[in-house]
């Protein structure tokens, strides 16, 4: 490098540095200023603007360290786990001894050739014995508890409540409401830790949910955690006791694990409410599993503590709902509701003579479109909007009847008993 090309970088090297010290005075000087100004008598328009620059840099500042405390899920599990309980099933069994038969043993004088041995068995007495397992929580300080109705299915078993600490207690069924698959024990026990409902109306997709359940019947108070994977699915679920089927409806899908045992469990949020109780795993599967719904929970176990039994609201109609075959098959306008039709078996009417729905004016051929400013589709059937209801309640329905849309205002009766 030649004298003059030296000469050249060092100038360079020396502006840069100067123009530095004098970027660094100008910004000192304006943030003096700023603080200056603010404590002299200047113009009010001059004041709310110097405000806002401080404002604004004293957010920049905060907002590189600042931080948003994250959820603990350990100390929601902390705070619930007392409330959740496992359920252990048992039953007498018979006592079965096996022996042998030697159907040749007495011919030819005791001696015979035929060395035969038949297997025979009888019934000796009977035993208690562990048949099965499911998951509860408590819903009261008094001891009233909400399982899965199948849990409790069998009606000459004995059910005992197992604590967190250990601590067993027997259990009696109040009520089981077999259309939600829900029951509600009673132990006898006095301010015991409970967990409260919360709106399951209000889940989102991918929010974080806790399962907490006697895992395969044998691991109690098992923890897992998922998010919300699926919201308003409709399964068809096969009762490992009954073996009879039964479809549920409006559902909430988690891929928080759910196995055997888990069933009556709690799916908290985490705020520590009930925003499910675990019913059913898809089998073959993995991390697919199936929740009721809070609020129809609620609703069923507000209705046993009133009354002593499961009252559910009647409309009175059959229905199916709405879907882009049936649109085109009945020439509807609209592609989302609830058309009232008569059912597949002979006899079966749209709408039953005598019901709140045949007192309202609702024919067969009308669409439900809405209750109570709830759009009925595919995320919200009809049943389930009504499983939310109580008997007595008047719900104000968007009808769609000779191609007219109108409001129609109907007071819920209670379900007959059939």
């Amino acid at each position: 490098m030649t004298q003059t090309g030296q000469d050249q970088t060092r100038r360079q090297i020396i502006t840069g540095i100067i123009g530095g010290i004098i970027g660094v005075a100008v910004t000192v000087g304006l943030f003096v200023a700023i603080v200056a100004f603010r404590s002299s008598n200047i113009t009010t328009n001059m004041r709310s603007w110097i405000d806002q620059q401080m404002n604004q840099i004293t957010t920049d500042t905060n907002s590189s360290t600042t931080t948003v405390a994250a959820v603990d899920v350990s100390d929601v599990v902390e705070k619930a786990n007392p409330a959740v309980v496992s359920i252990i099933i048992t039953r007498d069994v018979p006592v079965i001894q096996q022996y042998y038969e030697e159907p040749f043993k007495n011919l030819f004088g005791g001696n015979s050739p035929f060395k035969l041995r038949i297997p025979r068995y009888r019934q000796t007495g009977t035993k208690t014995q562990q048949v099965g397992g499911g998951s509860g929580f408590f819903v009261s300080k008094d001891g009233y508890l909400v399982t899965n109705g199948h849990v409790v299915a069998e009606s000459d078993a004995a059910y005992t409540v197992f604590a967190i600490d250990g601590k067993e207690q027997k259990a009696s069924i109040i009520a089981v409401d077999k259309v939600l698959d829900i029951a509600l024990l009673k132990v006898d026990v006095q301010d015991v830790p409970f967990l409260e409902f919360g709106d399951s109306n209000a889940l989102r997709l991918g929010q974080s949910v806790i399962a907490i359940g006697n895992a395969l019947g044998e691991f109690r108070n098992t923890v897992s955690v998922g998010v919300v994977s699926g919201l308003s699915r409709s399964i068809t679920a096969g009762g490992a006791v009954s073996g009879q089927s039964e479809t549920l409806e409006n559902v909430i899908q988690t891929d928080a694990a759910i196995n055997p045992g888990n069933s009556g469990g709690p799916l908290i949020d985490l705020n520590g409410k009930v925003v499910g109780v675990n019913v059913a795993v898809a089998l073959g599967s993995e991390n697919v599993g199936f929740s009721l719904p809070a609020n129809s929970v609620k609703a069923s176990v507000d209705s046993i503590l009133a009354n002593g039994r499961v009252m559910r609201p009647y409309l009175g109609i059959r229905y199916t709902a709405v879907t882009p075959a049936i649109k085109e098959q009945y020439k509807l306008t609209v592609d989302q509701g609830a058309l009232i039709l008569p059912g597949p078996q002979q006899g079966q009417v749209a709408v039953v003579s005598g019901s709140p729905a045949d007192k309202a004016g609702l024919k067969e051929g009308n669409v439900i479109l809405e209750m109570d400013g709830v759009k009925i589709d595919i995320q919200h059937s009809l049943a389930s909007l009504l499983q939310q209801k109580k008997v007595g309640d008047q719900v104000k329905l968007k009808v769609l009847q000779d191609g007219t849309e109108k409001e129609v205002l109907v007071t819920l009766e209670e379900m007959p008993v059939s």
